[in-house]
């Protein structure tokens, strides 16, 4: 095994988190390690909404700021949500300057966009629905392009180098199937979320909260891990992944229907952009009921659909259907995982030396239900504050255990977790069903020891079984209510002092 001592930041993660941290970590040089090339298997890459900030006239952060507290169900904390609202047009405006190409206006401006649970239009879009990618790309550009940046696209991360006292001091990392000792002052964590534990999920599959498993056990402080959010409308066309049909098409009036053609949620026209909880339940419940589930948006859409929204368009047609002639098929599927491991705006967590950004993180911006389009504001404004933070960081002096790398699932029995969270863990859950996850998790930690995506399933089931209400994207149907007092849940693994 080799070792090398890298003076910088470590940055694990190529998303809009990461990169937006490795730029702003300039001039400390920064080494960003990635399992697959830039653009690909990361979420920000497929996100379709936009990026969620204050631009026009009659918004302010303030009323952002309040609707994210409402969407949040109580666990929306305060002082980072300010920071968050307060940093869009700032946030918005570098994307722009690094060459985002953000729709814009007859004036000029930014052109924005109406998502559920928003008081005011304020999704700032490119071509309609292509905002994760043509952002990502030009951050992709940035970062080769910057000198101080050095990038890894074959690394995966496989453990957390810790000193007798606890610091992180580096990561171990596999490339090419040998093991690299990286030692650095700071490791940011930009892992991505975990929407590949379910086998309905719009997200890389590759995405299985192994940066939230390996934050766990080496102590770090972990929030919330039973909030996964679903999005109501996956395309049901037999894919996995599930191609997205964004929640700016409900923003511009297509309505969620029946097989029979009958209003999901009611007839009123805003009944489609309440909380995605609320939605997704529907959509969960009609399908559950043998009545099905589609996006009608031949009439709010229609011709416009190629040119307003291409993703989506050719994500049907592939599918060998016709959005401007049929509804939809859609399916709600793990979309964005809210808790995390705890880490402020500027990227620190509960371990010195470790710091957390973007999906795996958990900053108390989202609560029990993230306000649609802030998770890309969030991965740019806070991966700004954690590369600056990062930057900062000084080497640490002394000796450094090295963990064995993390075992892999066989493909198999990584298949039989992910169908078993979808059902047993999904978007209704109870006791019996929790409890039967918990046995296949059993009997898979059994198999292969230490595996991660068994550790990171096994966070969100324990605490979906202990939380008995149902509050924000966590819904119990054993316990519809939610309780009278909104509480965080907080996981801290003890772990034995190491050995120098």
């Amino acid at each position: 095994m080799s070792r090398i001592v890298h003076d910088g930041p470590l940055i694990i993660g190529g998303g809009l988190a990461g990169l937006s941290a490795a730029l702003e970590a300039a001039p400390r040089s920064t080494l960003v390690v990635t399992p697959a090339p830039l653009l690909q298997a990361c979420s920000s890459a497929w996100a379709q909404g936009g990026v969620a900030a204050a631009l026009s006239r009659d918004d302010a952060a303030e009323l952002h700021a309040a609707d994210t507290r409402a969407a949040g169900a109580g666990l929306v904390e305060g002082e980072p949500t300010q920071l968050l609202t307060a940093d869009g047009r700032a946030t918005v405006e570098w994307l722009a300057a690094l060459g985002a190409p953000f729709d814009r206006d007859a004036a000029g401006g930014f052109a924005v966009s109406l998502e559920a649970a928003h008081s005011r239009a304020r999704v700032a879009r490119v071509g309609g629905d292509g905002a994760g990618r043509a952002i990502l790309s030009a951050l992709v550009a940035a970062a080769r392009a910057a000198p101080h940046v050095e990038i890894w696209e074959d690394g995966r991360l496989r453990g957390l180098i810790q000193d007798a006292g606890g610091r992180v001091r580096g990561a171990l990392i596999e490339r090419d199937g040998r093991l690299v000792e990286v030692l650095a002052p700071a490791v940011v964590l930009a892992t991505g979320g975990a929407g590949g534990l379910y086998a309905e999920t719009t997200t890389p599959a590759s995405l299985l909260g192994e940066g939230m498993a390996l934050a766990h056990r080496a102590g770090a402080e972990i929030l919330d891990p039973e909030f996964v959010q679903f999005h109501p409308t996956a395309i049901d066309v037999g894919l996995d992944p599930m191609p997205l049909a964004t929640e700016a098409l409900r923003g511009e009036g297509a309505r969620l229907v029946d097989g029979e053609g009958r209003f999901l949620l009611g007839e009123a026209p805003e009944a489609d952009l309440q909380p995605r909880d609320v939605v997704a339940r529907a959509v969960h419940a009609a399908r559950a009921g043998g009545r099905g589930a589609s996006l009608d948006a031949r009439t709010a859409i229609g011709a416009a659909f190629p040119h307003e929204f291409p993703a989506v368009f050719a994500a049907c047609m592939r599918a060998g259907l016709d959005p401007r002639e049929t509804p939809i098929p859609v399916a709600a599927a793990a979309h964005y995982h809210m808790g995390g491991v705890v880490a402020r705006p500027d990227g620190r967590t509960t371990l010195e030396g470790l710091y957390a950004v973007g999906e795996c993180a958990a900053t108390g911006v989202h609560g029990a239900n993230r306000l649609a389009s802030n998770s890309l504001l969030e991965a740019a404004a806070f991966g700004r504050r954690t590369g600056r933070a990062a930057a900062g960081a000084r080497a640490a002096a002394g000796t450094v255990t090295v963990p064995v790398p993390a075992a892999d699932l066989s493909p198999g029995d990584l298949m039989r977790l992910r169908r078993t969270m979808s059902a047993e863990a999904g978007v209704v859950r109870s006791a019996a069903g929790l409890t039967r996850a918990l046995g296949v998790l059993d009997e898979l930690e059994t198999r292969t020891p230490g595996a991660l995506p068994t550790a990171a399933a096994r966070l969100i089931v324990d605490s979906a079984l202990a939380r008995r209400e149902s509050r924000g994207g966590h819904y119990r149907s054993d316990f519809p209510a939610a309780a009278a007092e909104a509480r965080h849940t907080r996981l801290r693994r003890r772990v034995p002092a190491l050995a120098e």
